[in-house]
């Protein structure tokens, strides 16, 4: 196995477990880690989407807590099973509009201007959510939430499907508009999380068989090992970060890398057209 090879994926691994969750956007991030490294080919997308897994296991990891409590009440308290009806609720909406529109997004919107325009505008979005007036939070935790508030958080996820929006930055943002606090939107961002990457890594994974091979095994190992242990690092760290801290930092960053989307499509560095 070419030592190479396995030091891109080792990097590009650590590339998705760090900003997967922060509300900077995976996907634009692992397209200009891909174009600078060489991993652009169509193996390597499927290879982005695949070691998204790994992430979700430090997710998983970060809350077995809740998880189990949750999954060993199910038969006997309705809080439990309203929590897990009201993240199947907002996982929902990116199955049924991802499996319509994946396609055509995929065909018309993974553009330059499309992905410089998404990092900017949410930017700016996130620096009008977190300094307009403070809005009544009305759901302190996860537990809290009701079906419709569920809902509207799952619509706020398909803004993702927009490249270079950020999930995450979708779902936080959204639910602490829509009323819940920073922790419980952050809380529901991670959860959702989970059945919408394993869902699209597992898709993507059995819809591009044909590309894959077992000589690829290590190297997807390596990413997903790479991706569980610095997505563990960030998520830990965001938790703690969100409890004193705002967003604004990220908005100044998006808005930053959106001006490196133009530079790197301008001087012909990156492709930005087909990830």
């Amino acid at each position: 196995m070419d030592t190479v090879l396995l030091l891109k994926a080792a990097i590009m691994g650590v590339v998705e477990g760090l900003t997967e969750f922060l509300p900077i956007s995976s996907t634009g991030h692992l397209i200009l880690a891909g174009a600078l490294l060489g991993m652009d080919d169509d193996k390597a997308k499927v290879f982005d989407i695949a070691i998204q897994t790994g992430a979700i296991f430090a997710v998983i990891l970060v809350y077995w807590q809740k998880i189990r409590q949750t999954l060993i009440a199910l038969p006997t308290q309705p809080q439990a099973r309203r929590f897990a009806l009201n993240v199947l609720i907002g996982f929902l909406p990116a199955v049924v509009l991802g499996l319509l529109l994946g396609a055509a997004i995929k065909s018309h919107l993974f553009t330059p201007l499309v992905v410089a325009s998404t990092f900017i505008l949410g930017g700016f979005v996130i620096l009008w959510a977190e300094r307009r007036a403070p809005i009544a939070t009305r759901v302190n935790s996860v537990d809290d939430m009701q079906p419709l508030d569920a809902l509207k958080v799952g619509l706020a996820q398909c803004l993702a499907m927009v490249p270079g929006t950020s999930r995450s930055g979708a779902t936080i943002i959204g639910g602490m508009l829509l009323g819940l606090s920073r922790k419980a939107a952050t809380d529901y961002s991670f959860f959702l999380a989970m059945p919408t990457l394993i869902g699209a890594g597992v898709y993507s994974l059995y819809k591009e068989r044909a590309l894959l091979s077992m000589h690829d095994l290590p190297v997807f190992a390596v990413g997903l090992v790479f991706s569980f242990l610095s997505a563990w690092v960030c998520v830990r760290w965001l938790l703690r970060y969100i409890s004193s801290h705002s967003f604004v930092p990220f908005a100044w960053y998006r808005i930053a890398f959106g001006c490196v989307v133009i530079a790197t499509w301008l001087m012909g560095w990156v492709r930005w057209d087909g990830a």
